[in-house]
Formats: structure tokens, C-alpha cells, sequence
């Protein structure tokens, strides 16, 4: 009888130790882009980041990789206007576990405006690097902006990044989206030069959308301009998929899934990986005192209605079809008209100027899923904008994958008319027009352009970089900024162009 009952014991003690130790071995935490970590950065292998700077406050981020999935981390936050954190530190803790992909992000309140701010985190044991931020100022006499959009892993090193980074004159960066894309590898980049997509496949998951942050973040550039600057960002389509909308997305397909939840798994990764604050909208408004107002539109998941395919479709001009959405479409006349700013700085995804495309693709004159594609809602932006007298207006554009200087008009070719200015950000890695033509061939296809759409003053589609824009009472000087190669993880930078806009005019000054 002892013998069975020291039998049965054993068995039992057995059995609860395989169900004691199965838990652990199944919850080491794993990630497919281990593969690219500085094993020195341990466990802050992303580095630090911060964002949405305000007068008083601004977000810190994070990410603490832990060994096990299941753990549930302690993290200490801590910033100073001292970089040896020896006064007036502000301090305090916080958790986070596999429900935030482990990423941390803290509203630091109570700060002083216009001041340089130097932050760091710690957790398991170890202390981040230093972040260093700034909030935003009561009313300077000068602001610069490094503006940029469309990182793509495949095409290229996000080298642009990386020089803003070694800049010291940048008091934000200004992201106009496509910070991730979502494509499987070989569809759009260019694998020869070693930089493959993880995960391989096109990411549709939670999972999917955190990993391919994941490994973005790994990259040199842009973990040095995070760890640098504050970044107010806002997402275009490739956050989701190409040619998103509030319904679909033209890389969405019946057998990948429910779209709203493709959708909803996208915003999740993006709030958890940048760092932004979350609210019921993402658009939102940065003032600068009596310098500049910062106005950040989204242009894909409040209202965007499907994209048409013709100009013969015949809801093409419908009073209906619409971009921002009503609500948000009267937010931002609201922001517009009680501005108090000088400068009036527009956010903006997609180009809003008329643009005869043809040159480029002659079987695409029009791009429909620019404002081009919205033609009765654009004319209801202009309209406020001329009837009320709204004067000293930039929109800022990503998307294009290219750098543009257009004097703002629409009926170019009945009217020359001008209303405002729109400067375009070209690409930090994804691919101009000659990743797949000739330089002579694209330069032709620059002038064919300006000639067909003569209120385009500089167009260039063969270099990758950022705009800088320094902004003072009088002027704006801006400043298109190119790096040599993307395809190398060292190049050197040059200015590409440069142009002068003058408080009360709507003419690019060379």
C-alpha cells in the first residue's frame, strides 16, 4: 500500500511539474526581429522617443523587450531640464505587459514652455538612454520644422532621419505618414541591398502590425532623430493599407479578413509604437504662439469616402463625396478662421493643389486619391479660404514621394489664381520616379509637368530626404534637404533647393 501511495505521489508530483514548467518554456518572449537587436540596448532595444509636444506637457515612449510574455514590467519615467537629471526632476512609475506590446508612453505634465528637456526610463535593472525633448514655446521669434513622410524598409536606410538627428537647429519633426508599409517583401522595395520585411507576408494582423514596427524602430536613423526631437505625426495609407479609407482600402481583399478589423489592429500598433496622443480624433492643432498654428488633418480614417476610378463616375462631383468628413471639415474651418497666427501651417497627406499628372502617367492625368479625387469638397476648403480672408497659408504634403514648390491654385488653365502656398516632402527611402527610370527620363518628366501645370515651381522626382522649413514673422525659407543614396547606411546630404515665402503673398520667391 505505501509502495502505490509513494507511486501515486510521484506521478502526481510529475504531472504538476510538467504543467509548472510548460507555462514558462511557452511564454519566453520571442520576436522574429531579435534578429536586428543591439544586444547592449538590452531590454531598450527601440530606443526612446517623444511627441505632441504642448506648452506644458509632451509624450514620452518607450519599449522594455522583456524574456518572458507574461510578464507585467515596472517602469520608472524621469525627466529634467539638467541632462544629469541634477534639478527640478519630475519622476514617477508605470507598467506594461504583452497588452501594450510592452511599449510605454507618458503624458509628462507640468513642464515650462519653450524649454529643452532630457529624459530616460528605467526597468529589469537597467537605465535607457538619454531622450531629449522640447516643449513648445509662448511665442517665438523664429521656429525650424524638418518635415517628412514615406519610409519604406525595403527601398532603402532611413538615412534622412539620421541627418536630421545630427542637426541641431530642429525644434520638431513633422511626420505626414506612411511611417510603416504594410506590403510583403519584393512587392514594393527593392530586396538586393539585404533589408527584407519582417514578417515576410503582408501584415494584416495585430501581430503582423506591432512586428513591422518593431523592426522600423531598429533602424539607426530613425532611432537617432527619436532619441533627438519631438515628432508630431499623423498616419496616411500605408499605416493600414494602400489607398485606405474609412469602408476599404484598395490593398484589402475579401480573403484577408474583415476590413474593420484590419483596420482596428492598425490604429492599435500605431498608438502603441509612435508617440502620440490618443483621443477621439487624430487630427488635431499645435500653436506657436502668435508665429504659427501647426493644423494636422487626417485625410484617411475620419471620413475618407472610396476613391473613384474616372471622372466619369458619376458620383465623382457629388456635393456628398468627401475627405475629411463633415465633422472634421467644420474643425478645421473652425481652426482656420480663429487663428491668431501669423503663419498658418497645414498637415496635410495628400497634395491639394490641382496637378495635371499626364507627363508622369499618361494613362492617369488625374490622381484620385489626392483632393484631386474630391474636387466639391476641395472647392468648399478654397471658398472658406478666400471668403473669409484666410491669408499666409502652407500646406505641407507628404504621400508624393517627391519634392514640390506650387503656387496653390485650382481652374489653373481658366484662371490663374493663386491662394495659398503647398510645399511637398519627398520620400525618406520609397521609391521616386528613377528607381525604376533613368535620371534623364524623370528630368524630362519635371519639365513636361511644370510646362502643363505652370503654378508647379520646382518639382523634383529623383531624391530622397526632408524639408526644412524655418519660420520667422516675415518669412518662411524653404529648404529641401537630399541625401546622396538610400541603398548605403552612410551618405552624405546636400541642398537640393531652396525658395523664400513672404508674409501676405501667395509667389514662391527664388
Amino acid at each position: 500500500m505505501k509502495k502505490l501511495t509513494v507511486l501515486l505521489w510521484l506521478v502526481w508530483a510529475a504531472l504538476i511539474s510538467c504543467q509548472t514548467k510548460k507555462p514558462n518554456q511557452e511564454s519566453k518572449f520571442v520576436e522574429l526581429t531579435s534578429e536586428l537587436y543591439n544586444l547592449t540596448a538590452k531590454p531598450f532595444y527601440h530606443g526612446v522617443a517623444s511627441g505632441d509636444p504642448l506648452k506644458d506637457r509632451v509624450i514620452l515612449w518607450t519599449r522594455v523587450t522583456p524574456d518572458d510574455s507574461t510578464s507585467v514590467l515596472k517602469v520608472k519615467w524621469e525627466i529634467s531640464p539638467s541632462k544629469d537629471f541634477s534639478s527640478n526632476v519630475k519622476t514617477d512609475s508605470t507598467s506594461t505587459s504583452y497588452a501594450q506590446d510592452f511599449t510605454v508612453k507618458i503624458d509628462a505634465t507640468g513642464l515650462m514652455a519653450g524649454t529643452k528637456y532630457y529624459y530616460r526610463f528605467s526597468a529589469l535593472g537597467v537605465t535607457s538612454e538619454i531622450g531629449e525633448t522640447k516643449t513648445l514655446p509662448e511665442n517665438p521669434d523664429s521656429l525650424k520644422l524638418a518635415v517628412v513622410s514615406c519610409a519604406n524598409w525595403e527601398w532603402g536606410f532611413f538615412t534622412p532621419y539620421e541627418k536630421i538627428a545630427q542637426r541641431n537647429d530642429v525644434d520638431a519633426v513633422v511626420h505626414l505618414g506612411d511611417f510603416i508599409y504594410e506590403v510583403a517583401t519584393g512587392k514594393y522595395g527593392d530586396t538586393t541591398i539585404g533589408r527584407i520585411n519582417i514578417p515576410k507576408h503582408e501584415i494584416v494582423s495585430l501581430k503582423d502590425y506591432r512586428l513591422r514596427y518593431s523592426q522600423y524602430r531598429l533602424d539607426k536613423g530613425l532611432h537617432d532623430v527619436s532619441q533627438k526631437y519631438p515628432m508630431i505625426a499623423v498616419w496616411d495609407d500605408h499605416e493600414i493599407a494602400n489607398n485606405s479609407y474609412t469602408e476599404g482600402a484598395q490593398n484589402h481583399q475579401p480573403e484577408e479578413g474583415d476590413y474593420t478589423k484590419r483596420k482596428n489592429a492598425a490604429r492599435q500598433a500605431y498608438y502603441e509604437w509612435i508617440p502620440i496622443r490618443e483621443g477621439k480624433n487624430h487630427y488635431r492643432t499645435f500653436s506657436f504662439g502668435k508665429l504659427a498654428d501647426l493644423i494636422m488633418l487626417d485625410e484617411r480614417l475620419a471620413g475618407r469616402q472610396k476613391q473613384v476610378d474616372s471622372i466619369s463616375d458619376p458620383t465623382y462631383k457629388s456635393e456628398d463625396r468627401t475627405m475629411l468628413g463633415k465633422e472634421q471639415l467644420t474643425w478645421f474651418e473652425d481652426q482656420l478662421k480663429n487663428s491668431k497666427a501669423t503663419w498658418k501651417i497645414l498637415g496635410n497627406q495628400v497634395i491639394f493643389s490641382d496637378v495635371n499628372t499626364k507627363p508622369l502617367y499618361p494613362n492617369m492625368p488625374t490622381n484620385f486619391d489626392t483632393w484631386d479625387g474630391y474636387p466639391a469638397e476641395k472647392k468648399k476648403v478654397k471658398d472658406f479660404i478666400i471668403q473669409n480672408k484666410i491669408k499666409d497659408l502652407i500646406f505641407i504634403t507628404g504621400d508624393a514621394h517627391s519634392s514640390w514648390a506650387i503656387e496653390a491654385a485650382t481652374d489653373v488653365r481658366k484662371t490663374y489664381s493663386p491662394f495659398a502656398i503647398e510645399l511637398v516632402t519627398t520620400s525618406v527611402s520609397s521609391a521616386n520616379g528613377n528607381e525604376s527610370a533613368t535620371d534623364e527620363t524623370v528630368m524630362k518628366q519635371e519639365a513636361e509637368m511644370i510646362q502643363q501645370n505652370p503654378h508647379i515651381k520646382y518639382l523634383n522626382n529623383r531624391d530622397h530626404g526632408y524639408l526644412l522649413l524655418t519660420i520667422k514673422p516675415e518669412k518662411i525659407n524653404a529648404a529641401w534637404w537630399f541625401v546622396k543614396s538610400v541603398r548605403v547606411p552612410e551618405t552624405d546630404e546636400f541642398l537640393g533647393k531652396e525658395f523664400e515665402l513672404k508674409k501676405g503673398s501667395v509667389k514662391i520667391m527664388k
